[in-house]
Protein backbone atom coordinates (compact mmCIF):
# COMPACT_ATOMS: atom_id res chain seq x y z
CA UNK A 1 0.00 0.00 0.00
CA UNK A 2 2.96 2.45 1.11
CA UNK A 3 4.29 2.08 -3.18
CA UNK A 4 0.80 3.21 -4.30
CA UNK A 5 1.63 6.88 -5.90
CA UNK A 6 -0.16 9.66 -4.42
CA UNK A 7 -2.32 11.94 -6.61
CA UNK A 8 -1.87 15.57 -5.73
CA UNK A 9 -3.63 18.44 -7.89
CA UNK A 10 -2.39 22.01 -8.27
CA UNK A 11 -5.25 24.79 -9.08
CA UNK A 12 -4.15 28.22 -9.75
CA UNK A 13 -6.67 30.72 -10.09
CA UNK A 14 -5.58 32.88 -13.53
CA UNK A 15 -5.00 36.39 -13.02
CA UNK A 16 -6.69 36.36 -10.15
CA UNK A 17 -7.56 39.92 -8.93
CA UNK A 18 -8.29 40.86 -12.75
CA UNK A 19 -10.86 37.74 -12.86
CA UNK A 20 -12.46 39.44 -9.91
CA UNK A 21 -12.39 42.70 -11.11
CA UNK A 22 -14.07 41.52 -14.27
CA UNK A 23 -16.51 39.74 -12.63
CA UNK A 24 -17.60 43.32 -11.02
CA UNK A 25 -17.11 45.04 -14.65
CA UNK A 26 -17.58 42.99 -17.05
CA UNK A 27 -16.71 45.88 -20.01
CA UNK A 28 -12.66 44.84 -18.74
CA UNK A 29 -12.72 41.43 -20.26
CA UNK A 30 -10.66 40.94 -23.39
CA UNK A 31 -9.17 44.14 -22.65
CA UNK A 32 -5.72 44.66 -21.13
CA UNK A 33 -6.18 45.12 -17.35
CA UNK A 34 -3.76 45.88 -14.31
CA UNK A 35 -4.68 46.05 -10.56
CA UNK A 36 -2.09 47.87 -8.92
CA UNK A 37 -1.91 51.68 -7.65
CA UNK A 38 -2.22 55.12 -9.01
CA UNK A 39 -1.14 55.37 -12.97
CA UNK A 40 -0.28 59.06 -12.51
CA UNK A 41 2.85 57.62 -9.62
CA UNK A 42 4.72 55.55 -7.89
CA UNK A 43 2.11 52.60 -7.79
CA UNK A 44 2.60 49.05 -8.46
CA UNK A 45 1.11 46.20 -10.74
CA UNK A 46 0.31 43.72 -8.40
CA UNK A 47 -1.78 41.51 -10.94
CA UNK A 48 -2.00 41.95 -14.93
CA UNK A 49 -4.22 40.11 -17.29
CA UNK A 50 -2.82 38.12 -19.97
CA UNK A 51 -3.96 40.72 -22.80
CA UNK A 52 -1.60 43.26 -20.58
CA UNK A 53 1.21 40.63 -20.53
CA UNK A 54 1.26 40.44 -24.12
CA UNK A 55 3.27 43.97 -23.90
CA UNK A 56 5.44 42.66 -21.06
CA UNK A 57 3.24 44.20 -18.35
CA UNK A 58 4.05 41.82 -14.89
CA UNK A 59 3.13 42.21 -11.49
CA UNK A 60 5.51 44.15 -9.10
CA UNK A 61 6.39 46.62 -11.94
CA UNK A 62 5.66 49.93 -11.46
CA UNK A 63 2.33 51.22 -13.14
CA UNK A 64 3.75 54.64 -14.33
CA UNK A 65 6.25 51.74 -16.56
CA UNK A 66 3.30 49.12 -17.59
CA UNK A 67 1.00 52.42 -19.17
CA UNK A 68 4.56 52.87 -21.28
CA UNK A 69 4.40 49.24 -22.45
CA UNK A 70 0.65 49.57 -22.92
CA UNK A 71 -0.41 52.82 -23.16
CA UNK A 72 -4.12 51.35 -23.25
CA UNK A 73 -3.89 49.98 -19.94
CA UNK A 74 -6.90 49.61 -18.01
CA UNK A 75 -5.39 50.51 -14.24
CA UNK A 76 -7.95 49.24 -11.39
CA UNK A 77 -7.54 50.14 -7.28
CA UNK A 78 -7.93 46.63 -5.95
CA UNK A 79 -10.73 45.38 -3.65
CA UNK A 80 -8.79 43.07 -1.17
CA UNK A 81 -11.64 41.75 0.95
CA UNK A 82 -13.56 40.69 -2.27
CA UNK A 83 -10.21 38.54 -3.52
CA UNK A 84 -9.62 36.80 0.45
CA UNK A 85 -13.80 36.48 -0.07
CA UNK A 86 -13.62 34.73 -3.38
CA UNK A 87 -10.47 32.69 -2.14
CA UNK A 88 -12.97 31.35 0.61
CA UNK A 89 -15.57 30.60 -0.87
CA UNK A 90 -13.25 28.32 -3.66
CA UNK A 91 -11.65 26.68 -0.49
CA UNK A 92 -15.11 25.54 1.28
CA UNK A 93 -15.88 24.17 -2.66
CA UNK A 94 -12.91 22.11 -2.57
CA UNK A 95 -13.37 21.04 0.87
CA UNK A 96 -16.45 19.10 0.13
CA UNK A 97 -14.56 17.46 -3.14
CA UNK A 98 -11.64 16.20 -1.25
CA UNK A 99 -10.35 14.99 1.83
CA UNK A 100 -7.15 16.84 1.86
CA UNK A 101 -7.46 20.75 1.07
CA UNK A 102 -4.20 22.81 1.57
CA UNK A 103 -4.44 26.63 0.68
CA UNK A 104 -0.78 27.72 -0.14
CA UNK A 105 -2.04 31.28 -0.93
CA UNK A 106 -5.16 33.47 -1.67
CA UNK A 107 -5.11 32.39 -5.21
CA UNK A 108 -3.19 28.60 -5.20
CA UNK A 109 -4.44 25.41 -3.49
CA UNK A 110 -3.30 21.72 -3.50
CA UNK A 111 -5.47 19.01 -3.04
CA UNK A 112 -4.78 15.18 -2.11
CA UNK A 113 -7.10 12.40 -4.18
CA UNK A 114 -4.83 9.64 -3.27
CA UNK A 115 -7.45 6.77 -2.50
CA UNK A 116 -10.50 8.68 -3.83
CA UNK A 117 -10.70 7.06 -7.31
CA UNK A 118 -13.92 5.26 -6.48
CA UNK A 119 -15.58 8.35 -5.84
CA UNK A 120 -15.08 9.82 -9.15
CA UNK A 121 -15.33 6.38 -11.52
CA UNK A 122 -11.87 5.66 -11.30
CA UNK A 123 -10.91 8.54 -13.86
CA UNK A 124 -9.25 11.26 -11.47
CA UNK A 125 -8.23 13.10 -14.71
CA UNK A 126 -11.70 13.51 -15.75
CA UNK A 127 -12.98 15.35 -12.73
CA UNK A 128 -9.78 17.66 -12.43
CA UNK A 129 -11.03 18.59 -16.06
CA UNK A 130 -14.81 18.83 -15.00
CA UNK A 131 -13.48 20.80 -11.69
CA UNK A 132 -12.07 23.53 -13.93
CA UNK A 133 -15.50 24.07 -15.69
CA UNK A 134 -17.21 23.74 -12.08
CA UNK A 135 -15.02 26.72 -10.71
CA UNK A 136 -15.95 28.57 -14.12
CA UNK A 137 -18.82 28.01 -13.48
CA UNK A 138 -19.83 28.50 -9.82
CA UNK A 139 -17.43 31.22 -9.28
CA UNK A 140 -16.86 32.71 -12.65
CA UNK A 141 -12.87 32.27 -12.04
CA UNK A 142 -11.00 31.18 -14.52
CA UNK A 143 -8.54 28.66 -13.44
CA UNK A 144 -5.78 26.04 -14.65
CA UNK A 145 -5.07 22.89 -12.76
CA UNK A 146 -2.61 19.68 -12.93
CA UNK A 147 -2.95 16.63 -11.49
CA UNK A 148 0.60 14.75 -10.76
CA UNK A 149 2.36 12.35 -7.93
CA UNK A 150 3.65 15.41 -5.55
CA UNK A 151 3.40 18.97 -4.74
CA UNK A 152 6.04 20.27 -6.71
CA UNK A 153 5.69 18.47 -9.92
CA UNK A 154 1.93 19.50 -10.10
CA UNK A 155 3.12 23.17 -9.57
CA UNK A 156 5.57 22.64 -12.09
CA UNK A 157 2.77 20.98 -14.50
CA UNK A 158 0.16 23.76 -14.15
CA UNK A 159 2.80 26.76 -15.17
CA UNK A 160 2.64 24.88 -18.29
CA UNK A 161 -0.78 24.88 -19.14
CA UNK A 162 -2.25 28.71 -17.77
CA UNK A 163 -4.09 30.02 -18.11
CA UNK A 164 -7.04 27.81 -18.39
CA UNK A 165 -5.57 24.83 -19.14
CA UNK A 166 -5.41 20.85 -17.43
CA UNK A 167 -2.19 18.74 -17.27
CA UNK A 168 -2.04 14.88 -16.06
CA UNK A 169 0.98 13.88 -15.58
CA UNK A 170 0.82 9.87 -14.94
CA UNK A 171 2.48 8.01 -12.29
CA UNK A 172 5.40 6.71 -14.32
CA UNK A 173 5.89 9.44 -16.96
CA UNK A 174 7.21 12.28 -14.27
CA UNK A 175 10.90 12.59 -15.63
CA UNK A 176 9.48 12.07 -19.27
CA UNK A 177 6.93 15.16 -18.90
CA UNK A 178 10.00 17.30 -17.13
CA UNK A 179 12.89 16.25 -19.30
CA UNK A 180 11.96 18.99 -22.30
CA UNK A 181 11.06 21.73 -20.18
CA UNK A 182 13.86 24.61 -19.08
CA UNK A 183 15.56 24.06 -15.80
CA UNK A 184 14.23 27.53 -14.94
CA UNK A 185 10.88 26.29 -14.18
CA UNK A 186 11.79 23.90 -11.11
CA UNK A 187 10.91 26.37 -7.96
CA UNK A 188 14.15 27.54 -6.19
CA UNK A 189 15.86 27.65 -9.37
CA UNK A 190 16.18 31.52 -8.92
CA UNK A 191 18.03 33.52 -11.69
CA UNK A 192 21.67 33.35 -9.65
CA UNK A 193 21.22 29.51 -9.81
CA UNK A 194 20.12 29.71 -13.23
CA UNK A 195 22.93 31.09 -14.74
CA UNK A 196 25.06 29.31 -12.71
CA UNK A 197 23.63 25.95 -14.45
CA UNK A 198 23.96 27.20 -17.79
CA UNK A 199 27.13 28.26 -17.70
CA UNK A 200 27.68 24.53 -16.69
CA UNK A 201 26.00 23.63 -20.01
CA UNK A 202 22.57 22.50 -18.15
CA UNK A 203 19.47 24.61 -19.92
CA UNK A 204 17.09 21.62 -19.41
CA UNK A 205 15.53 19.34 -16.90
CA UNK A 206 17.34 16.08 -19.43
CA UNK A 207 20.44 17.93 -18.40
CA UNK A 208 20.05 17.94 -15.15
CA UNK A 209 18.71 14.73 -14.86
CA UNK A 210 21.81 13.55 -16.34
CA UNK A 211 23.88 14.29 -13.41
CA UNK A 212 24.95 11.98 -10.87
CA UNK A 213 24.23 13.08 -7.11
CA UNK A 214 27.78 13.91 -6.31
CA UNK A 215 28.00 16.57 -9.17
CA UNK A 216 24.61 18.41 -8.39
CA UNK A 217 25.68 18.76 -4.51
CA UNK A 218 29.60 19.59 -5.84
CA UNK A 219 28.00 22.20 -8.15
CA UNK A 220 25.33 23.54 -5.78
CA UNK A 221 25.70 22.05 -2.63
CA UNK A 222 22.82 20.39 -0.66
CA UNK A 223 20.48 22.65 -3.03
CA UNK A 224 21.55 20.94 -6.19
CA UNK A 225 20.50 17.58 -4.00
CA UNK A 226 16.94 18.49 -3.97
CA UNK A 227 16.77 19.67 -7.18
CA UNK A 228 18.21 16.42 -8.85
CA UNK A 229 15.54 14.47 -6.34
CA UNK A 230 12.85 16.97 -8.31
CA UNK A 231 14.28 16.63 -11.62
CA UNK A 232 13.61 12.72 -11.07
CA UNK A 233 9.89 13.50 -10.65
CA UNK A 234 10.10 13.65 -6.41
CA UNK A 235 10.11 16.56 -4.24
CA UNK A 236 7.09 16.97 -1.15
CA UNK A 237 3.74 15.31 -1.46
CA UNK A 238 2.56 16.46 2.19
CA UNK A 239 -0.22 19.03 2.55
CA UNK A 240 -0.40 21.48 5.13
CA UNK A 241 -4.30 21.61 5.56
CA UNK A 242 -3.93 24.32 8.66
CA UNK A 243 -3.76 27.67 6.92
CA UNK A 244 -4.46 31.07 8.96
CA UNK A 245 -3.96 34.37 7.72
CA UNK A 246 -1.73 36.32 9.86
CA UNK A 247 -2.24 39.56 9.03
CA UNK A 248 -4.59 41.90 6.96
CA UNK A 249 -2.55 44.98 5.22
CA UNK A 250 -2.88 47.84 2.68
CA UNK A 251 -0.43 50.41 1.67
CA UNK A 252 -0.47 53.43 -0.63
CA UNK A 253 2.51 54.86 -2.80
CA UNK A 254 1.51 58.30 -3.60
CA UNK A 255 1.38 60.30 -6.82
CA UNK A 256 3.39 62.75 -5.48
CA UNK A 257 5.23 63.44 -2.19
CA UNK A 258 2.52 64.14 0.76
CA UNK A 259 3.51 66.68 3.60
CA UNK A 260 0.20 68.12 5.23
CA UNK A 261 -1.09 66.68 8.60
CA UNK A 262 -4.91 66.42 6.77
CA UNK A 263 -3.91 64.76 3.26
CA UNK A 264 -2.29 62.13 5.21
CA UNK A 265 -4.88 61.52 7.64
CA UNK A 266 -7.02 61.10 4.91
CA UNK A 267 -4.80 58.81 3.06
CA UNK A 268 -4.62 56.57 6.35
CA UNK A 269 -8.93 57.06 6.67
CA UNK A 270 -8.96 54.99 3.58
CA UNK A 271 -6.62 52.59 4.03
CA UNK A 272 -8.44 51.60 7.69
CA UNK A 273 -11.58 51.36 5.75
CA UNK A 274 -10.54 48.68 3.66
CA UNK A 275 -8.86 46.49 6.27
CA UNK A 276 -11.58 47.01 8.26
CA UNK A 277 -14.54 45.78 5.80
CA UNK A 278 -11.80 42.39 5.29
CA UNK A 279 -12.12 41.91 9.09
CA UNK A 280 -15.75 42.21 9.55
CA UNK A 281 -15.90 40.06 6.46
CA UNK A 282 -14.01 37.02 8.14
CA UNK A 283 -15.57 37.83 11.38
CA UNK A 284 -12.41 38.82 12.85
CA UNK A 285 -11.37 41.23 15.78
CA UNK A 286 -7.84 43.24 15.46
CA UNK A 287 -5.50 43.26 18.37
CA UNK A 288 -2.50 45.14 16.72
CA UNK A 289 -2.52 47.47 14.54
CA UNK A 290 0.60 49.00 12.94
CA UNK A 291 1.39 52.05 10.76
CA UNK A 292 4.27 52.69 7.95
CA UNK A 293 5.61 55.38 6.82
CA UNK A 294 8.07 55.95 3.55
CA UNK A 295 10.11 59.10 3.05
CA UNK A 296 11.20 61.10 0.23
CA UNK A 297 14.24 59.40 0.67
CA UNK A 298 13.13 56.14 1.14
CA UNK A 299 13.61 56.33 4.55
CA UNK A 300 10.87 53.74 6.19
CA UNK A 301 9.63 53.71 10.15
CA UNK A 302 7.00 51.77 11.50
CA UNK A 303 5.50 51.41 14.70
CA UNK A 304 2.50 49.66 16.46
CA UNK A 305 0.20 49.69 19.45
CA UNK A 306 -2.08 46.87 21.34
CA UNK A 307 -5.50 47.74 21.53
CA UNK A 308 -8.73 45.85 22.64
CA UNK A 309 -9.71 43.78 20.24
CA UNK A 310 -12.19 45.24 17.95
CA UNK A 311 -13.21 45.37 13.66
CA UNK A 312 -14.41 49.01 14.02
CA UNK A 313 -13.44 51.73 11.38
CA UNK A 314 -13.39 54.40 13.87
CA UNK A 315 -11.79 52.64 16.28
CA UNK A 316 -8.93 51.13 14.18
CA UNK A 317 -8.37 54.93 12.39
CA UNK A 318 -8.23 56.47 15.84
CA UNK A 319 -5.12 54.30 16.56
CA UNK A 320 -3.55 54.89 13.53
CA UNK A 321 -3.84 58.18 13.37
CA UNK A 322 -2.04 58.85 16.52
CA UNK A 323 0.60 56.42 15.57
CA UNK A 324 0.81 58.13 11.97
CA UNK A 325 1.15 61.59 13.92
CA UNK A 326 3.98 59.81 16.44
CA UNK A 327 6.41 59.07 13.35
CA UNK A 328 5.51 61.55 10.91
CA UNK A 329 8.08 64.57 11.34
CA UNK A 330 7.04 66.92 9.13
CA UNK A 331 9.06 65.44 5.92
CA UNK A 332 6.97 64.99 2.64
CA UNK A 333 5.87 61.23 2.46
CA UNK A 334 5.88 59.43 -0.19
CA UNK A 335 4.06 55.75 0.95
CA UNK A 336 1.72 55.23 4.02
CA UNK A 337 0.43 51.70 5.35
CA UNK A 338 -1.75 50.23 7.97
CA UNK A 339 -1.08 46.94 8.96
CA UNK A 340 -3.21 44.64 11.34
CA UNK A 341 -2.32 41.21 13.23
CA UNK A 342 -3.37 39.75 16.37
CA UNK A 343 -6.53 38.04 15.22
CA UNK A 344 -9.90 36.92 17.47
CA UNK A 345 -12.98 35.85 16.23
CA UNK A 346 -16.37 36.39 17.98
CA UNK A 347 -18.69 39.49 18.34
CA UNK A 348 -17.63 43.13 18.68
CA UNK A 349 -15.55 43.82 21.52
CA UNK A 350 -15.17 47.44 21.34
CA UNK A 351 -15.60 49.21 24.75
CA UNK A 352 -15.56 52.55 23.72
CA UNK A 353 -19.34 52.99 22.89
CA UNK A 354 -21.96 52.72 25.22
CA UNK A 355 -25.21 50.82 25.42
CA UNK A 356 -27.10 53.12 22.98
CA UNK A 357 -24.57 52.31 20.22
CA UNK A 358 -25.72 48.53 20.53
CA UNK A 359 -27.05 48.77 16.79
CA UNK A 360 -23.39 49.65 15.38
CA UNK A 361 -22.28 46.43 14.49
CA UNK A 362 -25.56 46.19 12.09
CA UNK A 363 -24.61 49.91 10.76
CA UNK A 364 -21.10 48.87 9.76
CA UNK A 365 -22.56 45.69 8.20
CA UNK A 366 -24.82 47.93 5.82
CA UNK A 367 -21.98 50.02 5.11
CA UNK A 368 -19.97 46.90 4.11
CA UNK A 369 -22.90 45.62 2.21
CA UNK A 370 -22.93 49.02 -0.38
CA UNK A 371 -19.68 49.49 -0.64
CA UNK A 372 -19.58 46.16 -1.80
CA UNK A 373 -22.69 46.94 -4.42
CA UNK A 374 -21.96 49.97 -5.37
CA UNK A 375 -18.04 50.55 -4.39
CA UNK A 376 -15.59 51.60 -1.64
CA UNK A 377 -16.42 55.43 -1.91
CA UNK A 378 -20.02 55.52 -1.94
CA UNK A 379 -19.96 55.61 1.74
CA UNK A 380 -18.06 56.38 4.85
CA UNK A 381 -18.19 55.50 8.34
CA UNK A 382 -17.32 58.95 10.24
CA UNK A 383 -13.81 59.30 11.27
CA UNK A 384 -14.30 61.72 14.19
Amino acid sequence: MNDRPKHIAHLDLDCFFVSVERIKDPSLRGKPVAVGGSPQGRGVVASASYEARAFGVRSAMSAARALKLCPQLIMVRGRHHEYGEYSDRLHERLMQLAPVVERASIDEFYFDLTGCEGLYNNDLPGFIRSLKDIVLKELSLPCSIALATGKTLAKIAVGTVKPSGVCIVPPGEEKAFLAPLPVGVIPGVGAKTEARLHSRGIRTVADLQGLSREQATALLGMHGNWLLDVAQGGGSDELVTHWVRKSISREETFSRDLQRKDDLEGEMFTLVEDVCSTLRAKGWNTGTVQVKVRYQDFATHSTARTIEPTNDDTVVFRTARELLHGLHDGRPVRLIGVHLSNFSAGEQLTLQFSERDGNREKMLKAVDDLRAKFGDAVIHVGNA
